[in-house]
């Protein structure tokens, strides 16, 4: 059983202002009725989500609710704490072989028969009964939600500290900080080429302003067609697509979101495109660019190296015939 760990909980949806609850669970060895001390204060951490949460010491048995988290606490150095995840957690190997409990849907009692003392949740898909039921049984809860790539070096700053990684944090955050301006400089070198990010055909589906891969295709050296779209995942009308002439086609692929060649394929009909008189077909790793963690840099470089292959030589492009 742990022991000596203090956590308290406050934010808008929990709390009055000025108020504070105090979640207590004697199972993990939370302790209660402590009063506020001074040395807590450097142990305080706000989520995501405007949730104040107080730690007198890292937290020992996590179950993290997300591919991205998982793979960050891993490359911290976490694979020990890490007590459940996600039925999508396959990277690192060290994933796969930990106790599953769902994903937008988490099975509660697997979480408490984890003797979990920490989750940690993207923001968006937890489910609001899901939050009620961890509330509810005191057991804490930390969300993270990366909206820009600036994001997940911060997040991964966070974590370092609550686990005491700070280290490890530092190293990481700034290799992909130096990976990415090195990156950058690289594409502004060349003209940006109109680029259309595919995620379903029939009917079309993209990326607009607020997703991530937005962001992304822009660093790397694109103009996304769908720009001016109001929504993150815009349905698009071909006849729009026709006016914007991408010149680029990029289709995600991987073992949960892809895009079928045979569904690619069917874009050559539409032969007045830029990208189709180029061949300009290209895959990225849907599971590099739809992670926020510390293999999005990764994917940067391949989106970069579908929309201006010439920067990296022959055979760096994801071109296929």
């Amino acid at each position: 059983m742990l022991a000596g760990l203090t956590l308290v909980v406050s934010g808008a949806a929990e709390c009055g202002e000025g108020e504070v609850s105090v979640m207590k669970r004697r199972q993990q060895g939370i302790l209660t009725g402590m009063p506020f001390m001074a040395h807590v204060s450097s142990r305080a951490f706000v989520d995501d989500a405007g949730r104040r949460i107080y730690l007198a010491k890292p937290p020992a048995r996590v179950v993290s609710l997300a591919p991205s988290i998982t793979e960050m606490l891993f490359a911290l150095g976490l694979a020990d704490q890490i007590v459940g995840v996600t039925e999508f957690c396959d990277y690192p190997v060290g994933a796969q072989f930990k106790a599953k409990v769902g994903y937008a849907n988490p099975n509660v009692e697997t979480i408490i028969a984890l003797r979990s003392d920490m989750v940690l949740a993207p923001k968006d898909f937890l489910r609001p009964d899901t939050l009620a039921k961890l509330e509810q049984l005191k057991i804490p809860l930390f969300m993270l939600d990366a909206k820009t790539l600036e994001d997940i070096p911060l997040q991964i700053h966070t974590l370092g500290t609550m686990f005491e990684k700070t280290s490890v944090a530092n190293d990481m955050t700034q290799r992909m900080r130096q990976r990415t301006a090195e990156l950058k400089l690289k594409v502004e070198t060349l003209p940006a080429k109109r680029v259309l990010y595919v995620l379903n055909s029939q009917p079309l589906i993209s990326v607009g302003p607020g997703s991530f891969i937005h962001q992304m295709i822009g660093l790397a050296g694109g103009v996304n067609v769908a720009a001016q779209a109001g929504v993150a995942y815009p349905r698009l009308s071909m006849e729009m697509v026709l006016k914007e002439d991408p010149e680029v086609l990029i289709f995600p692929s991987g073992e949960v979101e892809t895009v079928p060649r045979s569904e690619q394929q069917q874009w050559r009909r539409w032969d007045s495109l830029s990208a189709v008189k180029q061949q300009r077909f290209h895959e990225v790793s849907s599971n590099l660019l739809n992670r926020p963690g510390p293999r999005v840099i990764e994917g940067l470089e391949q989106l970069a190296r579908a929309i201006h292959p010439e920067l990296f030589g022959p055979g760096a492009s994801a071109l296929h015939p």
